[in-house]
């Protein structure tokens, strides 16, 4: 496909568009009295060639899952992206004047809220992982003709994020994708380190596997080149290294330090004037490109994933919680094309291999980069191509979660499974040991956290999740444990399990996981000593199935004994708390891990470290003596 320069009409026509989308940038700041008309400036030709001369869009369905993909990395810029938007004809430009303002979706950084935005951007250093994740499915599953066109900021660029998706991007091969960056050389506060050394970008994209271009940024016919050029390029992903000015042809503040997130004031009248006075053709009207006919994206039913069989274990039976997960995830992995497993060089210890020994291709290593194995999960999620399951050991979640709170906001459907959880782990010791997870998974707007105790429930976690709006967590367990449910034990999202009782009953024990069996153990030794206990399994710690725990614990005189693998704050006791909170009567012992672990074998630890039975048992003693 050999390339064809675009006709001067046409290349003036880019170039006059590129001025209005400066404009209307201005005057939408200028009404919201924020915002990033400066970043914008540095934006507008790239944007204007990008919206008018290469994306394939569906105007009137702007998630068509055929159509390109574009994330705006450097989310501040909003506005000029919103302007192209506007100007290709999906809304009003009128409306660009409601940028910012409490009843619009035009928000200060893009969120999905809008139909043309995919992910929430603006926590910079995230938006090549989603495209690479984008680009992946596109390339491996979809097997179809979009293409993929992440813009990055050079000062975000500084992130190793970044650094992580180009690797992943390169290391697969995906020329679908084409990453530009917008090299302005100016950060918020003062300029980037690297300021206008494109060498130094280029060969750095270079030694990580891209077709690095560079061009200048304001120069059409360049552009167009270089995105003909990406387009061709095959067996590597394509980086446009574009030399772009902060302000561009804005008089007296272009290139200058300290405009940065700033509506130009007074000055707004003068530069628009000036804009106006570049532009040739003041009614110049541009369409993007329609959808390609050929290399469609396939119809796609994520809906009703069920396990291809049901969970078939013996009562008393020894799994860990984890390979239960790798067990259930190959069987709704039979059930539907569309489950992936990711993760982060952990899979023969998180058993999410067994995907990989049912399907290789669909299960996708991220290597030890587990911000980039969660930006990746989010965009191979988009438009409803996968069912995107995410493992590695729970704490090395923490390190991802700014991408996982992201992911929130741009109302993603990844399932998380975290396994290695708490100091049950033994011998490893404390950097291994997932002891903030819950705390941080519950902070997450419309999060599900399921906390199975046994295979069985393990296996119908995995089913629900796959079937649940929202961001789920699933916390599995390294050590073995006994299963105390049938195989057809129905299972409930906030619904949990009364798993022993007694009308005789003094104290509601509350445990999930290894610390449930810590329970039941506890009154076994209770009952020696004719005190009898019930013993509440949560399933899942959110949404916490209040109801029952109030329930019985006023059956049980308002004793609770809570006992979790986990740091105090944020975990399964302070879940029950709050849900205790309005009620009257209620005394709550809550057991946890109170300091940092250490290595040792994981009976010992439970024991050294406040969680075992034994303490269970002089917590229900001194809860009876209150």
């Amino acid at each position: 496909m050999s390339y064809h320069k675009p006709e001067a009409k046409t290349v003036q026509d880019l170039k006059d568009l590129a001025q209005k989308l400066r404009i209307h940038s201005i005057n939408a700041t200028q009404a919201s009295k924020s915002g990033h008309p400066t970043s914008c400036a540095s934006l507008a030709e790239i944007m204007s060639v990008l919206f008018f001369q290469q994306l394939r869009l569906n105007l009137k369905h702007p998630r068509d899952p055929s159509s390109d993909r574009f994330i705006l990395s450097k989310g501040h810029a909003a506005p000029i992206l919103y302007a192209a938007w506007a100007e290709a004809g999906l809304f009003p430009i009128e409306d660009l004047n409601n940028l910012r303002k409490i009843d619009s979706d035009l928000e200060g950084h893009p969120t999905p809220r809008l139909n043309f935005i995919d992910v929430g951007t603006g926590s910079l250093g995230q938006g090549v992982a989603v495209g690479a994740g984008m680009a992946y499915v596109g390339k491996n599953y979809d097997k179809a003709d979009y293409r993929t066109y992440v813009v990055v900021g050079d000062g975000e660029s500084a992130e190793g994020s970044v650094w992580e998706s180009l690797h992943f991007a390169g290391h697969y091969k995906l020329d679908n994708l084409c990453v530009i960056f917008d090299v302005n050389r100016l950060g918020q506060s003062e300029a980037t380190s690297l300021q206008h050394k494109l060498d130094v970008y280029r060969d750095r994209l270079e030694a990580f596997g891209f077709n690095a271009v560079v061009v200048d940024g304001h120069d059409v016919e360049e552009l167009t080149k270089a995105f003909h050029c990406a387009a061709i390029t095959k067996s590597k992903p394509t980086a446009i290294i574009a030399k772009t000015f902060k302000g561009k042809d804005f008089p007296n503040i272009e290139d200058l330090d300290n405009w940065h997130g700033k509506p130009l004031g007074d000055k707004a009248a003068e530069v628009v004037k000036h804009l106006q006075g570049l532009i040739v053709n003041k009614d110049v009207k541009l369409s993007p490109k329609p959808v390609s006919k050929t290399g469609a994206a396939p119809e796609v039913d994520i809906s009703n994933v069920k396990l291809s069989s049901p969970p078939s274990y013996k009562l008393g039976d020894s799994i860990a919680t984890r390979l239960a997960y790798g067990t259930a995830l190959a069987k709704i992995g039979k059930n539907n094309q569309r489950v992936i497993a990711l993760d982060g060089d952990t899979k023969n210890s998180t058993f999410s291999d067994k995907l990989k020994a049912l399907d290789p291709e669909r299960y996708i290593e991220c290597f030890i980069a587990e911000q980039n194995l969660v930006g990746v999960a989010v965009g191979a999620a988009c438009r409803r191509r996968t069912v995107a399951f995410v493992s590695t050991f729970a704490t090395f979640f923490t390190r991802a979660f700014d991408q996982i709170r992201m992911g929130a906001i741009s109302q993603t459907n990844v399932n998380f499974v975290g396994s290695h959880c708490g100091c049950s782990i033994g011998e490893d010791g404390p950097s291994q040991m997932g002891l903030e997870d819950v705390a941080m998974f519950r902070t997450i707007p419309g999060s599900t956290i399921f906390y199975p105790s046994d295979a069985v429930s393990t296996e119908r976690a995995v089913e629900l999740a796959a079937n649940t709006k929202g961001v789920c967590f699933i916390r599995t367990s390294r050590p073995n444990t006994c299963v105390i449910y049938d195989n057809e034990e129905p299972f409930t999202i906030g619904r949990g399990k009364v798993v022993r009782q007694k009308s005789s009953d003094e104290v509601l024990l509350i445990g999930a996981g290894i610390t449930l069996y810590e329970c039941l153990e506890a009154a076994d030794q209770l009952e020696k000593n004719c005190i009898t206990v019930r013993v509440i399994d949560p399933f899942t710690v959110k949404p916490l199935d209040a109801e029952l725990i109030i329930e019985h614990g006023k059956q049980c005189g308002g004793r609770v004994v809570v006992v979790e693998d986990h740091y105090q704050q944020g975990g399964l006791g302070e879940a029950v708390l709050s849900a205790l909170a309005g009620e009257r009567n209620f005394v709550v012992k809550h057991l946890f891990v109170p300091t940092v672990p250490r290595s040792g074998p994981p009976s010992v630890l439970i024991d050294m470290f406040g969680i075992s039975a034994r303490h269970v048992v002089n917590a229900v003693n001194e809860i009876l003596k209150d």
